[in-house]
């Protein structure tokens, strides 16, 4: 019978929100510009699917605007409490309008706030302006919704390359890779 790396990743992340692993939700993203220089920072999985891996950003921030230039990205999870780790390498498309709608909604109010006031990456001249622009912004949507910005959506992460890392005794770590031809999957052993 085949493995569906898709399904075994849900086993895996459901076993690491059980464990007590710290921010199990959070993954590296690995994105690069146009010349190839790479970048990395860690943001939240959303949801993760046959359709792919989803997180959520302004479009606008540096990853935002390198995913614009380069539709490919990395990510990496890792579990130490498990001895565990995921990596997934694929092509990058914006989710919907509507799938980004309903993720917004279900944000805490507070994060809908600082989201909509914050040009994320952008240079700024003190973290005070930020703040004032904040309590200004509170203010003026006190008993409102606040609206999705527009240049706040998500990405979802098509994977082409799946790998399963376990860590083994002496570093002889068990290593499977999934490469995705067509609409089925091709696993391979990889040495550690």
């Amino acid at each position: 019978m085949a493995i569906d790396p898709i399904r075994r990743f849900q086993s895996w992340y459901r076993a690491a929100a059980k464990s007590g692993a710290p921010q199990y939700d959070a993954m590296a993203l690995a994105t690069a510009d146009t010349a190839g220089r790479p970048d990395v920072r860690y943001v939240l999985l959303k949801g993760a699917d046959q359709t792919g891996f989803v997180f959520y950003t302004n479009t606008l921030s540096r990853k935002g605007c390198e995913l614009a230039d380069n539709k490919r990205a990395a990510l990496a999870f890792y579990w130490d409490i498990l001895g565990r780790q995921v990596r997934v390498e694929g092509r990058v498309r914006a989710v919907t309008a509507a799938e980004a709608d309903a993720y917004w909604k279900s944000r805490p109010r507070g994060s809908q706030l600082a989201g909509s006031v914050s040009a994320q990456s952008q240079p700024i001249d003190d973290r005070q302006t930020l703040v004032t622009r904040l309590k200004g912004f509170t203010k003026l949507m006190e008993d409102k919704d606040v609206p999705r910005p527009p240049e706040w959506s998500g990405y979802r992460v098509v994977p082409e390359r799946i790998e399963f890392w376990t860590r083994g005794e002496s570093r002889l770590h068990h290593r499977e890779v999934f490469l995705r031809r067509g609409k089925a999957w091709v696993m391979r052993l990889l040495q550690p």
